[in-house]
């Protein structure tokens, strides 16, 4: 239940090894004409071990909501220091193989649909759904976004970025068609907030679900090149 122990023990081994490594060890290899780099080796090593831990843990964890989450919430930590501090390269192995195994991506998958639409129905039943963050700020606030419409995008937004390092572009799309689905499951829970605030139609809330119904249609018109 405690992934990040040992998740930030590599980490912590990478970065305390690392001047040692270039400093000592780095010049012999230069010198017998290796083509191994010290560092990304010792990294590597690291990585394979973390990779041995949690093929053994994950089959423990599949059925544990909490658990389970939690781990790959630790993961897609560590990867993202890993790369982004460390420098390590996205042809090594990495956790993210383990996590595009058929049964923990699929259980990664559902895992992700739950507590999207508990946050999705957490937003919409809120006091403050139809109420924009910015509405007392005219210059921010020229498109009357609803609170409950810019909490889904960044919904949406988090969701790409937890999976935007997935190793193939198969795995990519499945993580796509679940923002599909959730895009097309708000918009009918917009439609049937819509049908209740028909009698008035130049309502607060009724005017509210036409902006959040802009603002989305605009943002994801931005998103659009995004590969």
């Amino acid at each position: 239940n405690k992934p990040e122990w040992y998740l930030t023990q590599v980490l912590m081994w990478i970065g305390n090894h690392s001047k040692f490594l270039d400093d000592k060890i780095q010049p012999i290899l230069d010198k017998a004409g290796s083509s191994v780099n010290a560092g990304l080796e010792f990294s590597r090593a690291l990585v394979m071990l973390i990779l041995e831990k949690l093929a053994a843990d994950i089959p423990c964890l599949l059925y544990d909501d909490t658990l389970f989450c939690h781990l790959v919430d630790e993961v897609l930590l560590f990867e993202r220091e890993l790369y982004s501090v460390h420098g390590y390269l996205s042809s090594l192995p990495s956790c993210m193989h383990i996590l595009s195994e058929e049964s923990c991506f699929q259980r990664w998958l559902t895992v992700e649909k739950k507590f999207a639409l508990q946050k999705m129905d957490s937003m919409l039943s809120s006091e403050a759904a139809w109420i924009s963050q910015y509405k007392d700020i005219t210059d921010v606030d020229e498109m009357k976004v609803p609170d409950c419409a810019e909490t889904f995008m960044t919904l949406l937004l988090v969701i790409t970025d937890r999976y935007k390092n997935l190793p193939t572009a198969s795995r990519k799309l499945q993580f796509l068609g679940l923002q599909k689905e959730l895009v097309d499951d708000f918009r009918i829970r917009l439609t049937q907030v819509m049908k209740e605030e028909s009698r008035a139609s130049l309502g607060f809330r009724y005017c509210a679900i036409l902006n959040a119904v802009n603002y989305i249609a605009t943002v994801l018109a931005d998103w659009a090149d995004n590969v």
